[in-house]
């Protein structure tokens, strides 16, 4: 299961996607997540599933890999559809039995609200798979710099993210190794319900904390040993800057926009 978690992961390819300015993606990344809150009919899902996969296509990113980022919220999903399918109002389809049954404006928000959460992590998992973290976290930087008239910590904000980013992959492989290790001594971590298999996961926080906060220290005082005293005076060793095809990719972003809000009004 701890492959399948694409969140914070960077595959490092050369691709048009890969090569936009972070800002640029970032604020495309937010257009696109209003895009799919809007959307209110399944003309328009498919319209989105359809840009999302030629952008994984311009990505080379197979979208197979979007698709397993899923897996682990397969559970929020299924209850999220449930939920919806089975407790909301309206007029009857199917299977009436006490506060339970089936309607149709219950199915129809089932599957909205399934999809926006589908769409919701592919979108956000194209960015972190196709933006390095170094990358997002100067993005981030530069996008807030106007708060600091306000005194808002910009730079730490977007170095917690940076540091939080890129220790994803590096906790789920210490989880992986310690799961292994246990397994090796006779621990059991998939057969039993649901409960069972959360319990025998509780053995794995205490070697899993004390790692994380190992990690932390070090990283700590390397920092420290190379003299970093937050953001004031800092240079980038890259300048980012806005070329055509972040333009194009905007106009893109802006005819998908423009298809969702005609496809609501007309439909």
């Amino acid at each position: 299961m701890l492959n399948n978690i694409t969140m914070g992961q960077y595959y490092p390819v050369d691709s048009r996607v890969h090569r936009l300015d972070p800002r640029i993606k970032l604020i495309l990344t937010i257009v696109f997540i209003v895009i799919v809150f809007i959307a209110r009919t399944f003309l328009g899902y498919a319209v989105i599933l359809a840009f999302v996969y030629l952008a994984s296509r311009l990505a080379n990113v197979p979208f197979r890999m979007l698709l397993r980022g899923l897996k682990p919220l397969r559970l929020i999903i299924i209850l999220t559809f449930l939920l919806n399918l089975l407790f909301t109002t309206g007029e009857t389809l199917w299977l009436e039995f006490w506060i339970v049954r089936i309607t149709k404006e219950g199915f129809m928000q089932a599957a909205f609200y399934s999809l926006r959460l589908v769409f919701l992590v592919i979108g956000t998992s194209l960015l972190t798979l196709t933006t390095s973290p170094v990358s997002l976290a100067d993005a981030i930087e530069i996008l807030l710099t106007p708060l600091k008239k306000i005194h808002f910590p910009a730079h730490e904000l977007a170095m917690m993210m940076t540091i939080a980013l890129r220790f994803i992959p590096t906790l789920l492989e210490e989880t992986d190794k310690i799961m292994k290790a246990q397994m090796a001594r006779g621990a059991d971590f998939e057969s039993g319900n649901l409960i069972s298999r959360a319990k025998a996961m509780v053995p794995l926080l205490v070697p899993l904390f004390v790692s994380a906060f190992r990690r932390a220290g070090d990283l700590a005082m390397a920092m420290e040993s190379r003299c970093y005293h937050g953001g004031d005076g800092r240079t980038r060793l890259r300048v980012l800057k806005i070329t055509k095809n972040d333009w194009i990719a905007c106009g893109v972003m802006a005819v998908l926009l423009a298809l969702i809000i005609l496809e609501g009004i007309f439909l």
